[in-house]
């Protein structure tokens, strides 16, 4: 490809919309463009990236025997309706209606359309096992689209689906996709860890999520060096925490005036924020509940929404804490609290002596005894941990880090078998629901998690693997007859010996040059110049180190193959 015909804007100045370096040098590296909030144009070097990065996925997908479909992007309401899923997915999924009042969705995930698909056609466990991937676009209106390609409403995504005739049949495909998609983040050039996850929508009985480590990502990771044990913070258990024992007190209530935070309170009465209660006030479905917590911590919304089994969380409105709860905002507690469901943390009801709203401006009680005081509806497990948190496999502390989820996979087990009849006949002839397994990648979100980690202050510095083109070849001069005359002949013996290469034969400055190489990230950059007329030797400068090799001219494949690896 030569330069001059590459369509590859880039751009000098930082976008004002991007907030991220992934999405900042899309758009300045020619790469992307906006069409609308969370939904971008992929331009020319964005697509081979994107389409290498599928490569490698087919190809490890294939070496586990799974299969390439492609189903529907519009997808029939029915079947999200059989399958209960239609009302969870709420205003993220997007529903339309064809001419006659028929009412579809753009797939945000295809669980229920491959179950219908496979149970079409699978009668016999002799046809099991199974397990079916595609690469296509995937639809979810995302309230805040934000970070570019990291979190849009239009993305690309590999989805894989397993079918079984039984959970050892599905641990085996587990451990294979498990296993493959090591190779393919491996291959990708990514730094990841595979963590414990939460199901969410897709439900099941256990998950996984690759994080690719970086500082910007959305999701919280933590991990303990002692056991390897490892989760992301929507997952990670926590122990109870055993508070000293201390003689109860008589409970009482004591001005606070203006004093509403935790922070507040615990600098007005003199006592440490872990001697606080912290009550936190939500509204879902079935009413208001109410969320205690030590004042230390922090309210894991996921475990929360599992522990009460509902499908809409929100915080509750002020108007809303005093209608229903009939209470204060900033002063509201669990003590003499009537009609709201009450869910405490569990290390909550081991406290002694704490302190909490009393339900009355500028009051707050003292002395509060939970296990004497007030009753919970629900005592669990619901806070989000924090770095040097124990590790609840060996009781270390863990350590925190940030991360984009770059893949995840679900045991599924019968749940959408079971509520879309998808059944198989076992050797006695009785009737079974196939055991599924789900595995999704990100493509798109996956090229920018690369991003993340691999730049500098210049430009993308991409793993070979991935790179739109592994060379660029920049005669210093394109007005040099000499230099040009090189620069064609290492660009067509390049070509020919099958390594992807631009020729930067724009009219351009070298300076220019040089800027726009080290921006679209080209993993080598080969400089023809004095050296090469004079000498014999190309300049070759690696992109992910900056080393800088003299080649000769005459014979230099080799050295190019070397130093891509």
């Amino acid at each position: 490809m030569r330069a001059s015909k590459l369509y590859a804007p880039t751009l000098r100045e930082v976008p004002a919309e991007a907030d991220i370096v992934s999405h900042q040098l899309l758009m300045r590296a020619g790469y992307i463009r906006k069409a609308a909030g969370g939904i971008y144009s992929y331009l020319p070097l964005a697509l081979r990236v994107l389409r290498k990065i599928e490569a490698i996925v087919r190809e490890e997908m294939n070496a586990e025997d799974a299969q390439e479909v492609l189903m529907p992007i519009t997808q029939p309401a029915e079947i999200w309706q059989e399958s209960g899923r239609w009302d969870v997915y709420g205003d993220e999924m997007w529903r339309l209606s064809d001419r006659h009042g028929r009412m579809f969705c753009l797939g945000p995930t295809h669980e229920e359309m491959i179950t219908t698909l496979v149970k079409m056609d699978v009668r016999s466990y002799r046809q099991l096992p199974l397990n079916l991937f595609q690469i296509q676009n995937k639809y979810r209106d995302e309230i805040r689209p934000r970070f570019g390609v990291i979190r849009g409403r239009e993305f690309i995504m590999k989805d894989a689906y397993s079918f079984d005739k039984d959970v050892a049949g599905l641990a085996i495909n587990y451990q294979k996709m498990f296993d493959a998609y090591t190779k393919i983040f491996s291959r990708c050039g990514l730094n990841f860890r595979p963590v414990e996850a939460d199901s969410g929508a897709i439900g099941g009985s256990g998950s996984h999520e690759f994080m690719a480590l970086c500082e910007t990502g959305e999701g919280g990771v933590v991990f303990c060096k002692q056991c390897s044990y490892a989760a992301n913070d929507e997952k990670a258990e926590l122990a109870v925490i055993v508070m000293p024992v201390e003689t109860e007190l008589a409970l009482q209530i004591v001005d606070t005036p203006n004093v509403k935070t935790i922070a507040e309170v615990a600098e007005f009465l003199n006592v440490e924020n872990c001697r606080l209660i912290k009550s936190v006030a939500y509204h879902t479905e079935t009413g208001p509940v109410l969320v205690l917590i030590r004042g230390d911590h922090q309210v894991n919304d996921i475990k929360l929404k599992n522990s009460l089994g509902c499908l809409n969380l929100d915080m509750a409105t002020e108007r809303a804490i005093v209608e229903d709860m009939h209470s204060i905002s900033g002063f509201i507690g669990p003590i003499g609290l009537k009609a709201v469901k009450i869910v405490a943390d569990s290390s909550v009801m081991n406290m002694y002596n704490a302190v909490t709203g009393a339900n009355a401006t500028d009051k707050h009680y003292v002395n509060v005894n939970p296990k004497r005081d007030f009753k919970a509806d629900i005592v669990t497990d619901i806070r989000l941990i924090k770095a040097n948190d124990p590790c609840p496999r060996c009781g270390e502390p863990v350590e925190y880090a940030r991360g984009i989820e770059v893949g995840q996979v679900f045991k599924l087990g019968t749940k959408y078998s079971q509520v879309l009849d998808a059944t198989y006949l076992d050797e006695a002839g009785k009737a079974k629901p196939m055991v599924m397994g789900c595995y999704g990648i990100g493509v798109s979100r996956t090229m920018a998690a690369v991003i993340e980690q691999c730049h500098d202050s210049n430009g993308i510095i991409w793993p070979v693997s991935i790179a739109p083109y592994q060379t660029v070849v920049v005669p210093i001069s394109a007005k040099d007859a000499e230099q040009m005359t090189i620069a064609e002949r290492i660009y067509k013996t390049l070509s020919d010996n099958g390594i992807e290469t631009v020729l930067d034969d724009r009219n351009e400055r070298p300076g220019v040059k040089f800027k726009d190489a080290d921006l679209i990230g080209y993993p080598l950059k080969i400089t023809v110049g004095g050296k090469a007329i004079n000498e014999g030797l190309l300049e070759v400068k690696e992109r992910k180190n900056g080393e800088v090799h003299f080649i000769a001219v005459e014979n230099f494949i080799d050295d190019i193959r070397k130093l891509l690896g």
